[in-house]
């Protein structure tokens, strides 16, 4: 009875170890490569799966999966500054083109980091540092078109590859920030100048247009003043008669005179400087005033009758 039921758990394991070497499972997003004595069989998918066994074999089991690697390569540009570039690429194994891409590559990151530098080490040293900054999406285009082209023969796809870093030397940093601060300093400073000139050409048209209704105004108030002095005069003659046109202009400036001190008065902070004010200087005034404008009448005259004799001037003797 021992005898036979050591024979049956032999059988059993026999069994177990049979089924062991006959039934695999594969998972999601993962292909099986089986070969039967060292030679390629087929590729098997995902769940559960059966084999020859001792005959055949689970080879390799590649992922199905979109994969990254980070590709670091150091160069130079064209104006001989030293910069690292991070290349960032995204692949995956073709599903059917399992057979390439695990026959084929022996090492298929080894094979993407080669073609990344040689793409980028072609083109990187062609532009200078600040165009290597605009043109990272140049150079991550020519990687993917390079990539995809060398690479799809060997059973891989690539999806994106994208420059995810450019670290140029650190003093070389250095001096693009204080480049870049001196060039907007620069542009501060010529709009300051140019805000400067603004408010000053504003104010000196200001200025002047404030002056020319000064004197516009001074001149309306003049204007006024002999209109009024006029009036004064014909009035004056016409109510006290015999009175002379110098009586009345002495009189007109005798009340302005006193009117004018009156106002210095109401003030308390003055630079007002005071003349003579007595009758007999009142009177002087007056003749000076009036000498003034009697040489003045005089004076033009003598330019009109220059002018009527053709600029020559004529003496008797």
């Amino acid at each position: 009875m021992e005898t036979i039921l050591a024979f049956g758990g032999v059988i059993a394991a026999v069994a177990a170890g049979l089924l062991a070497a006959t039934v695999f499972i594969v998972k999601q997003q993962t292909a099986a490569v089986i070969e039967r004595f060292g030679k390629f069989a087929r590729i098997s998918g995902p769940g559960l799966n059966f084999k020859l066994p001792f005959i055949e074999r689970v080879a390799g089991r590649p992922s199905l999966r979109i994969q990254q690697l980070d590709v670091e390569v150091e160069t130079k540009t064209l104006d001989d500054v030293f910069v690292r570039v991070v290349v960032s690429v995204q692949y995956f194994v073709i599903p059917e083109a399992v057979f390439q891409a695990f026959y084929r590559l022996d090492d298929a990151s080894a094979q993407i980091r080669s073609f990344v530098f040689d793409v980028v080490r072609a083109r990187v040293p062609n532009s200078q540092i600040d165009d290597v900054f605009k043109k990272k999406d140049d150079i991550a285009n020519a990687v993917k078109n390079e990539l995809s082209l060398m690479m799809g023969d060997f059973g891989y796809g690539i999806v994106k590859t994208l420059v995810t870093d450019i670290e140029p030397d650190a003093r070389v940093k250095v001096a693009m920030n204080e480049i870049n601060a001196a060039q907007r300093m620069r542009i501060a400073a010529t709009e300051k100048g140019e805000a400067d000139r603004i408010l000053k050409v504003k104010a000196a048209e200001a200025d002047a247009e404030s002056k020319a209704l000064a004197g516009k105004g001074i001149a309306d108030q003049r204007r006024a003043i002999v209109d009024g002095l006029r009036e004064s005069v014909d009035e004056f003659q016409k109510s006290i008669p015999g009175a002379s046109p110098q009586d009345v202009m002495n009189l007109v400036l005798m009340t302005q005179y006193f009117d004018t001190l009156k106002d210095i008065g109401a003030t308390s902070a003055t630079n007002t400087i005071l003349m003579p004010h007595s009758p007999g200087a009142m009177t002087d005034i007056g003749a000076q005033l009036r000498d003034a404008m009697i040489t003045s009448q005089a004076v033009d005259r003598a330019r009109a009758d220059h002018g009527h004799n053709g600029g020559g001037v004529q003496y008797d003797g």
